[in-house]
């Protein structure tokens, strides 16, 4: 018997108590939902995201060059920092906590009568896709939740496909290996469309070559087909050129960090090969496009005093990445690093670039039963101290949870500081609903 939804939060719960059923990968149920909802996903034109990195990036902003092209977009992301909307949008609003109740009931409804049991992510992928087709959008740009070839998002017909950064991360569910992580993510590639990819490893971009070809779709390579230079970068946005078919000069991008340039670089490629399929996206809709990009969580700034920056780095590759961006956007700066980890990720892969940057590290354990303990953390931490060749140590405390983080590092700070929260989007999540008092399902979030 399903419950009946009386409000948002009863929704949300509701849909949260779904992942209770697990992670299932596969196409099946998405099929038949879809089949029962008159197959939504097929009444708008789409582009494609899969990637360990990056994914968030690269379609908010292919969304926002669309939106600025005077189209009406949908744009599906994963996961959220404080309320479940932020996952659907159209032309950069938020669906309504009142739409959300009344497409989980009407959807509730049409199921009822069926052996249907959605996971958490097939339902919330259901809600996105009916949303889009009943609003009328125009395109809808969708970002996959985990790996591609079998995820739930897998069942639309793009007109590009987009593969970004690949390292390990879900290797539980994806595999051990960058080439067979590939795989997976070139699950997406459909037959005769074009694939635009940003994988640096020479195993990955084997396995997107492979997959492109046997499917006959063209395959667009970064520093192969199309290349930019970082000309600025700042901790509020980057500035960069950018060649491909055209060339476009200080580009402007509110967006920080060095690997940024390869996400806004993913999402001209795209605009491109659009323009060569007849959409009209003018020069000036995609500087407009990359101007307007907002999302949050990316090395957020979310305070002043104290300087406190956020960031959802929570695999190797994008802790090396934040370390990186760091130490170039603040080079002057001692960094009191905020840090919670989930217990089923690298701890040891994404803390150690992380220690490199740091003076003080203040581990700490976000709500959820997924999270590492501080215990834990402690552990990896002083083992990667130990290991250090050069002899550089951090002071390192445990605490109980993110508000006690935050306090400590806030007594810490002083002038030549700045507080980085980082290890997870459940961490930075609730850094931001603490440091902003929302009080919103804080332990779902993902």
């Amino acid at each position: 018997m399903l419950p009946n939804l009386k409000d948002y939060n009863e929704t949300v719960n509701y849909l949260y108590n779904l992942r209770s059923l697990g992670i299932k990968l596969g196409l099946s149920n998405t099929k038949k939902v879809m089949g029962i909802l008159g197959e939504p996903q097929n009444s708008f034109r789409s582009v494609h995201i899969a990637g360990t990195n990056g994914k968030g990036s690269t379609a908010s902003t292919i969304a926002s060059i669309l939106t600025e092209s005077g189209f009406r977009v949908g744009l599906y992301t994963s996961p959220h920092l404080l309320n479940f909307t932020e996952r659907i949008k159209i032309n950069n609003n938020q669906i309504t906590e009142d739409k959300v109740l009344s497409l989980t009931s009407h959807i509730q409804d049409i199921i009822a009568g069926t052996d249907l049991q959605l996971t958490f992510f097939e339902f919330a992928t259901a809600i996105a896709f009916y949303y889009f087709a009943s609003e009328k959008v125009d395109w809808a740009v969708v970002e996959t939740g985990m790996g591609g070839r079998l995820d739930a998002t897998n069942v639309i017909l793009p007109d590009v496909s987009v593969i970004t950064s690949i390292g390990l991360d879900h290797s539980e569910f994806l595999g051990s290996s960058i080439s067979a992580i590939a795989f997976e993510k070139a699950g997406i590639i459909k037959p005769e469309t074009p694939v635009v990819t940003s994988a640096q490893r020479p195993e990955a971009i084997k396995q997107i070559t492979d997959i492109a070809k046997m499917r006959n779709s063209e395959l667009h390579i970064y520093d192969r087909d199309f290349k930019s230079a970082l000309l600025s970068m700042d901790d509020k946005h980057i500035t960069f050129d950018y060649a491909g078919d055209k060339e476009f000069r200080n580009l402007s991008l509110p967006l920080s960090g060095g690997h940024q340039l390869y996400n806004a670089s993913l999402a001209i490629r795209v605009s491109e090969i659009l323009c060569k399929k007849g959409v009209p996206i003018l020069d000036t809709s995609l500087r407009n496009g990359l101007l307007n990009v907002a999302l949050q969580g990316r090395l957020e700034r979310v305070s002043e005093n104290p300087v406190i920056i956020i960031d959802g780095a929570h695999n190797p590759g994008a802790a090396d990445s934040l370390a990186g961006s760091i130490k170039k956007i603040f080079p002057d700066k001692k960094i009191i690093m905020v840090i919670g980890i989930m217990s089923d990720k690298d701890i040891e892969g994404i803390l150690k670039p992380l220690m490199q940057i740091a003076e003080h590290v203040v581990l700490t354990k976000p709500k959820g039963e997924r999270a590492a303990s501080p215990e834990k953390l402690y552990e990896t931490a002083l083992k990667i101290q130990k290991s250090n060749e050069d002899g550089r140590s951090s002071s390192i405390v445990k605490t109980n949870c993110v508000a006690d983080a935050l306090t400590h590092a806030k007594k810490e700070w002083r002038e030549e500081n700045i507080i980085l929260v980082t290890g997870s989007f459940y961490t930075t999540g609730e850094a931001k609903e603490i440091l902003s008092h929302a009080g919103v399902l804080s332990d779902l979030r993902e």
